[in-house]
Parts: structure tokens; C-alpha cells; sequence
């Protein structure tokens, strides 16, 4: 298939090159200006060529195209967005005129993209699909080489319109990856691990980050009993939005498992620090207004507070965190987050209404 990757970054580089390597033809677009340069020049340089490490062991993809030019992505079957989700609206914005009816958008991670893509590109029939997290966590370790340091077993993913998930799931399965299928993009918005564990993890370890410059493993270190307490608060509070959503109680860490681990017998808890405590974590974050706060406690928390808000749900925990995280950046990250009146209220009534129509024809 014919299949556009737009971010030139870590997990971008990585999937689009993976991708090659299942033999589909690929396009890698640079969307910015802002991160990676360097490696996007060198794969310019050599002709699409990126080595994916993992496991001592080395494999050498081409991807076919690298390229600023976002007019190639009208030609591809799925347009899969790898960015920062701090600049998804401004993205969908700009690739509005180059989409076209039937393809799939899919959004890693969405974060309820959807509502921005519904708000934007209403007049197109679009599949939006909505990932959980990223299908491989990856660095990019020098311009042209990836280091892989774990694939998820299984993928969840999301469709709007829940109607067409079938659709959307024969041309999906054929990418290589192992996808799972979710009632909703809600449920692979709201279980984005990074909305619990990069914010309370990040939040918590402020004078970490600032004593050591980001020498420290977070998912090492942070995670202490008195931690993980304020982590299954904010969970409950998630999990009680999910359910008056209509969408299953499911916890932070049993989604873990679900894409972590094929063993359906182990403990969710200790399958999430067995995958923490793998010594291929990377170090960090660097600084204290690194993606972990400044992407998602405005891109995560502020949407999980403002469904709460609609929906007449508490959320002490989450409210806190983005005090705490806006008062140690200095700005009010409610400013530039998923409130619902900055994803459109249209919009998420649409996908409210998608996942209850949804839920109608399961019963």
C-alpha cells in the first residue's frame, strides 16, 4: 500500500521505516522545522536509508520517499500523523486540501484528534483512527539510525465512524503491525498511558529533573508506593469518565498488559514494572518543560478535566496536576489544551454520539 508518514521524528522515522521494511511504499514528511533536522537531512542525503537497531541485531530500511512536500499525501491509502500532538489542529489544518474521501487518517497518539479532524475536514469521509501510543519506543541515536527498545504486542486502536471500523480494519491489518479494536476513539484517547504516567511521573520528579539535568531514569526511579497512589487516583478519576461514557472500567495498568504482554495470567501491576524497569528506558526528561508536562498535561489532563466538567465528574487529582505543572512553567496550560471548547463542542457530541450508536448495535 501506498502510505504517507507525516513527522520526521523518533517514532515516525522508525515506523515509517519499519513499514519499508514490510515492503509497502512509503513517503516520510517533514513537518516542521523544529526537531530532527539533522537525521531527516541525512536520509535525504542517503537515499531514504535508516538502520533500525534492536537487540544487538541491525536492520537496513529504504524508505522510498523523504520529502517537506505534503501534496504526497494525496496519493496514499493511509496518512498516518507521528507528531507531537501539541500540533495536531495546526497539522490537520494544513493537510486538509491534499486529503481526500476514503483514506484513512490515522493519528498516533490521537488524544481525540478526532474531534479536530471533525472540525476541520467535516465535508471529507474520512476514516479517523485514533492509537493508543506509539507502536514502537524508539530513539533516534545518531542521523539515520533508530534504536528500538520494545514493539507492542498488541496495538489498540480506535475508528470514527465506529461504522466502518470493519473498512478500516481490512486495509489496517494488512500494515504489519498487531492491532486490537476498540468501540471508540475515546477509549484509545483516554487510555494513552502518557495521560497518567508521563504527567504524575514528570510532575512528581520536578527536583529530580532540575538537580540531575535529566540524568535519571524516570520510569525507574519515581514510581515509589506513596507515587503510584497518586497515579491510581488520577486513574480512578479517568476510569470514572470512561464509564459514564458508556465505555468499559478498565484500569492504567491493565491496558498496560493488554499491549505489553501476550500472557493474559500476569498481574497487570507487575507487568507495568517489569516494562518500566527494562534497562532500555530511556533517560530523562531533560527539562521540566519537556513533551512529558508541556504536551501532556495540557493535551491529556486538560481534556480529561473538561469531559469530567460535562459530564459532572470530580476530578481533584487531574485539577491539581495542572496546577502544580502550570505554576511550575509559569503559564496556565489550560491555555493551550483539549478544552472542549477548543476541540469543538460539535465535534465531541459527534463522537459521544458515535460511541452510544455504537454501543446500541453491540446490545
Amino acid at each position: 500500500m501506498k502510505i504517507s508518514v507525516l513527522g520526521a521524528g523518533n517514532g515516525g522515522t522508525a515506523v515509517a521505516a519499519q513499514l519499508s521494511l514490510y515492503g509497502h511504499d512509503v513517503s516520510l514528511v517533514k513537518t516542521s522545522n523544529a526537531m530532527h533536522d539533522e537525521n531527516f537531512n541525512y536520509l535525504v542525503e542517503n537515499g531514504g536509508k535508516v538502520d533500525l537497531v534492536e537487540k544487538g541485531e541491525t536492520q537496513t530500511a529504504i524508505i522510498n520517499q523523504i520529502t517537506r512536500d505534503l501534496t504526497t499525501i494525496s496519493e496514499s491509502d493511509i496518512v498516518i500523523v507521528y507528531i507531537q500532538s501539541n500540533y495536531h489542529e495546526g497539522l490537520i489544518k494544513r493537510i486538509k486540501p491534499h486529503l481526500r474521501d476514503d483514506q484513512i487518517l490515522l493519528i498516533n497518539p490521537g488524544y481525540l484528534s478526532t474531534a479536530y479532524v471533525l472540525k476541520h475536514c467535516g465535508d471529507l469521509d474520512l476514516m479517523i483512527v485514533e492509537a493508543q501510543s506509539s507502536f514502537l519506543d524508539c530513539r533516534i541515536s545518531e542521523p539515520g539510525q533508530v534504536r528500538i527498545g520494545f514493539r507492542n504486542v498488541r496495538n489498540p486502536l480506535g475508528v470514527y465512524p465506529s461504522s466502518r471500523t470493519e473498512e478500516a480494519k481490512q486495509k489496517l491489518d494488512q500494515l504489519g503491525f498487531p492491532f486490537t479494536y476498540l468501540p471508540s476513539v475515546i477509549e484509545a484517547a483516554l487510555h494513552n498511558p502518557n495521560l497518567i504516567v508521563h504527567t504524575v511521573g514528570a510532575i512528581m520528579s520536578i527536583p529530580r529533573i532540575e538537580k540531575t539535568e535529566g540524568d535519571y531514569c524516570m520510569y525507574h526511579e519515581v514510581f515509589t508506593p506513596s507515587v503510584w497512589n497518586i497515579l491510581e487516583a488520577l486513574d480512578g478519576e479517568k476510569m470514572a469518565v470512561m464509564e459514564r461514557l458508556g465505555s468499559e472500567r478498565i484500569s492504567y495498568v491493565e491496558a498496560c498488559k493488554h499491549r505489553n504482554t501476550l500472557d493474559d495470567e500476569r498481574d497487570a501491576k507487575e507487568v507495568f514494572f517489569w516494562y518500566a524497569g527494562m534497562p532500555t528506558r530511556a533517560k530523562g526528561p531533560i527539562v521540566v518543560d519537556s513533551r512529558y508536562i508541556s504536551e501532556d498535561v495540557p493535551q491529556g489532563l486538560v481534556m480529561l478535566e473538561t469531559l469530567a466538567a460535562k459530564l459532572d465528574i470530580p476530578t481533584p487529582i487531574c485539577t491539581a496536576l495542572i496546577e502544580m505543572a502550570s505554576a511550575a512553567l509559569g503559564r496556565d496550560l489550560r491555555l493551550e489544551g483539549r478544552s472542549i471548547a477548543h476541540l469543538g463542542n460539535e465535534a465531541v457530541e459527534k463522537i459521544i454520539l458515535d460511541r452510544e450508536a455504537n454501543l446500541q448495535d453491540i446490545a
